[in-house]
Formats: C-alpha cells, sequence, structure tokens
C-alpha cells in the first residue's frame, strides 16, 4: 500500500466527519460508565396474586389473604421507586376442581419488567380450597339507629325488596341465614321516612347480589313522655 493510498484511506474513512465521530465515541463512553457504575440491589415487594383460567362454576372457599413477598435483584435505577402493578405473580387454576388443592408459585410464573430477576418467593406454595358456586335467597333485615325526640318511639319498619340474592360458595352460602343493611339513622324523625341503603353478610365470601336499591321505611308515633329508641 502507497503513501498515497493510506492518506486517502484515513481522509475518507477516520478524519471524515471526525467531530461526529468524537461525540458519539464520547457518548458510548457516557453510558458504559453510567451503566458500569449502577449496581445491583435487592429489594422484597409484596404483591397479589392474579388467578387464571378459572373455572366459572367454582369459587375460592380460602379467606386468607393472596399475596406474595417477592424478593428482586436488578440495576439500582430500576428498583429504585419500582411500582408493585409492574410485578405480576399469576397462578393457573386451570383443571382446578371442588375440594383441596396445592399451587406452586416459581420465578417463571411472576412476571417482572426487563433486567430484573426474580430471586425469592414467600410463600412458594398456596393452598386453596374450592367449592361449588351457589345461589340462594335470604330474609333482608333492617337496621335502625339514632335516637329518637323524647316521647316518641318506632312504631313500624318495612324493608324493600323484602328478600336478596347472596352468592358463593356452596357450604358458606348454605351457612347463610339472613342479610343485613347498613345502618339507616332516625335520629330525631317524625312520622315517616324513607331511607336507601346497602345489604351485606358477615362471611367475607359471600357476596349480596341486588337488581335495586334497597329502601327502609321507618315511621315514628309519638308513645309517652320518655326519650325514645330505635
Amino acid at each position: 500500500m502507497t503513501r498515497q493510498s493510506i492518506v486517502s484511506f484515513f481522509r475518507k474513512y477516520v478524519f471524515n466527519n471526525l467531530s461526529f465521530k468524537l461525540v458519539s465515541l464520547g457518548i458510548a463512553i457516557l453510558l458504559w460508565w453510567t451503566v458500569g457504575r449502577d449496581t445491583a440491589i435487592e429489594i422484597p415487594m409484596t404483591v397479589p396474586l392474579e388467578f387464571q383460567h378459572a373455572p366459572a362454576n367454582l369459587e375460592i372457599n380460602s379467606d386468607y389473604p393472596f399475596q406474595a413477598r417477592v424478593t428482586l435483584r436488578g440495576p439500582e435505577h430500576l428498583l429504585q421507586g419500582m411500582n408493585p402493578s409492574t410485578v405480576h405473580a399469576i397462578l393457573d387454576l386451570e383443571g382446578a376442581g371442588p375440594g383441596e388443592r396445592t399451587f406452586d408459585l416459581t420465578a417463571r410464573q411472576v412476571q417482572v419488567p426487563r433486567n430484573v430477576k426474580v430471586v425469592q418467593i414467600v410463600p412458594a406454595q398456596f393452598h386453596v380450597s374450592f367449592d361449588r358456586s351457589a345461589s340462594r335467597r335470604v330474609p333482608l333485615q333492617p337496621r335502625v339507629i339514632g335516637t329518637l325526640l323524647s316521647g316518641y318511639g318506632i312504631s313500624a319498619v318495612s324493608i324493600d325488596p323484602p328478600m336478596v340474592t347472596v352468592v358463593g360458595p356452596e357450604k358458606r352460602v348454605n351457612a347463610i341465614g339472613s342479610a343485613m343493611t347498613d345502618p339507616v339513622d332516625a335520629t330525631g324523625l317524625v312520622g315517616r321516612a324513607t331511607f336507601t341503603t346497602h345489604a351485606y353478610v358477615h362471611d367475607p365470601l359471600v357476596r349480596v347480589q341486588t337488581a335495586t336499591p334497597i329502601q327502609v321505611a321507618v315511621t315514628t308515633e309519638k308513645t309517652s313522655g320518655k326519650q325514645g329508641q330505635p
């Protein structure tokens, strides 16, 4: 290779747009330095379980919190301030039937952002009880609270609808005798008033289904000179 060809090579491939090449090299060095000094850290995070492919005719009959404590490892700039909503711990319920079953929760079932690794899951197993889904109509009991005016007492309480449908695991639904309304405050009521309220049952795995608002009508009448109580 002649001296002239060497000079031509450097002019064409080395010195051409030299300023841009130097800037690019500087940026590359800066990025390398930034990533290289971003040390790996570990943080614990509590996340709720997400269920996939749950059979339509089954209800979960276990009332403990379905959540896992996940320890994550990754670059500090990714983990610091990470939102738990970016981590998804998933249990696949496909094929489950009535009764009890144990599910493993492994790192493969925990979805995390790129460059983040799952190093520990506690608990690593979940023992879940299933029951057939059931519904039943039960009476609805009104709950009236408050202090009436002196000499007044409650003469009548009516509720519409008088019954509601409860839904949940079959054994728990069959154990429900009635549902109850949220308290309606009749303090100072003279005559008749109608209150709109909601219904509930004490079992957290049984829910109340109502198609229309619940109306509780309370009527008071003058009875004596004593202060009344609902």
